[in-house]
């Protein structure tokens, strides 16, 4: 089996993967490799009734808004996927907030030295 580095043609995210498993997703994807949380969005938009081409724009220009690390994108997109299923799309000014203080609370400390 060959293990290929591909990158996410929506939100740039670069993944080991075998080229049976690449050759599955651009099957699926008009010839796009989509890493898997991309695919489950696009997923998403299709059932909202946009066709393949329409929900993979969508969701790429939705991608394209952020210049964060790819790391940041993934994880602001599965927020966004578990707003969605939740029905809860608000994004207020208090849960901006709130999620700037907890990953200030939450952040990686200093390292110490190593013996």
């Amino acid at each position: 089996m060959d293990i290929e580095l591909v990158t996410c043609e929506c939100c740039g995210l670069k993944e080991d993967c075998t080229q049976d498993y690449i050759s599955e997703v651009k099957a699926s994807f008009d010839g796009k490799w989509l890493c898997g949380l991309c695919a489950e969005a696009v997923r998403d938009e299709l059932l909202k009734g946009f066709g393949g081409q329409e929900a993979m724009k969508v969701h790429m220009a939705f991608c394209r808004k952020f210049k964060a690390n790819p790391a940041v994108r993934v994880a602001d997109g599965m927020k966004q996927m578990l707003r969605r299923r939740s029905g809860d799309l608000s994004l207020s000014s208090e849960s901006s907030a709130s999620s700037a203080s907890t990953s200030k609370k939450f952040g990686r400390s200093e390292s110490t030295s190593h013996k």
